[in-house]
């Protein structure tokens, strides 16, 4: 069985990162914002949102709950931009990309 991709390094990631950044600016919350009513430094969302720190379960659903969605709509988002991220084959382009 081959090696498994670190997941920092998978396109999943990238899709999980910009769809935690477009829940945030849908709810309407600035990074400074987000920060303040997680109770973190604005350094702790832009790193989070750029990929430089990981994030674990009980923090997701912390943000979840403070963007006003449930943990599971946001994982069903997910899953559905994967699967239209993953429908032509092109990793991480779809076909209206231009």
């Amino acid at each position: 069985m081959p090696p498994v991709e670190k997941s920092v390094y998978r396109d999943e990631n990238l899709v999980f990162l910009k769809l935690l950044k477009q829940c945030r600016v849908e709810s309407g919350l600035t990074q400074g914002d987000f920060a303040k009513a997680l109770d973190r430094p604005q350094s702790f969302v832009s790193d989070v949102e750029r990929g430089l720190r990981r994030l674990d379960l009980i923090q997701l659903r912390d943000i979840c709950q403070v963007l006003g969605i449930s943990l599971s709509s946001f994982v069903q988002r997910f899953e559905d931009e994967l699967a239209g991220n993953n429908d032509g084959g092109d990793k991480g382009k779809s076909q209206s990309d231009g």
